[in-house]
């Protein structure tokens, strides 16, 4: 099955981008997952082809119009579509890799790209978005973050990744940051590779990565062990 993305954006020439390269490119050529990105001002109705107007009850910016924005998603998505539609907006729930899999073993995603000050409340609803979060950052608008959503999407799909198990084991995968990782030269600027990597012993090997995960997720994550008390 291949998977299908839709992209709705002011800008459809941002895609694919870095989408088209490397594993996701090579996917993309392979009909491994599709790609189509929709331009919403298509679906305006006036001669300037507007698509925002001014915040109702005043403020500065300007609002994406609901009725312009939902012939673009009754386009993309019609309602037998089994996709699920997804709002990049950093109000919207933090991504998370449980998500990501989610979505990568599903037929799809719709994804709406705002732009402006945002997108107006009523077509979230009348639409059934899911607002999706990258970060606690703004951006200018949701094309680099529904790139960021992509990317982590299509890595997982079958055959995308070389190893199948390459991301096993890598960080938000088993509730804790990844093990710190080396290679050759086994001596770089004074500084060795740690012994126990070198030892040939597996299960100290395993178990040095899993004490370093969980050592770097106290420092520098320990919000992610909340969910495992016995980590704390």
């Amino acid at each position: 099955m291949t998977f299908k993305a839709s992209v709705l954006t002011l800008y459809p020439e941002m895609f694919p981008g870095a989408l088209g390269l490397s594993l996701a490119g090579r996917a993309l050529e392979a009909g491994t997952w599709s790609l189509d990105a929709v331009q919403i001002r298509d679906f305006a109705t006036d001669r300037h082809r507007t698509v925002d107007d001014t915040p109702a009850g005043g403020g500065a910016g300007m609002v994406m119009r609901a009725d312009v924005l939902a012939r673009a998603i009754d386009h993309a998505s019609p309602e037998s579509d089994a996709r699920p539609r997804l709002l990049m907006s950093p109000r919207g729930k933090p991504l998370a890799q449980a998500r990501v899999r989610e979505l990568a073993a599903g037929p799809g995603a719709v994804i709406l790209c705002g732009r402006f000050e945002g997108i107006d409340q009523r077509l979230i609803e009348a639409r059934g978005l899911e607002e999706v979060s990258v970060g606690d950052f703004i951006l200018s608008g949701g094309e680099p973050a529904a790139l960021a959503l992509l990317d982590a999407i299509v890595r997982l799909l079958p055959g995308v990744m070389g190893n199948a198990v390459s991301g096993d084991e890598e960080s938000f995968e088993n509730g804790l940051l990844e093990h710190p990782h080396y290679t050759r030269p086994q001596e770089f600027e004074g500084r060795e590779i740690p012994e126990v990597l070198v030892s040939g012993n597996h299960k100290k090997i395993a178990a040095w990565r899993r004490a370093e995960s969980e050592r770097l997720t106290r420092e520098r994550r320990p919000d992610l062990l909340a969910a495992q008390p016995l980590l704390k």
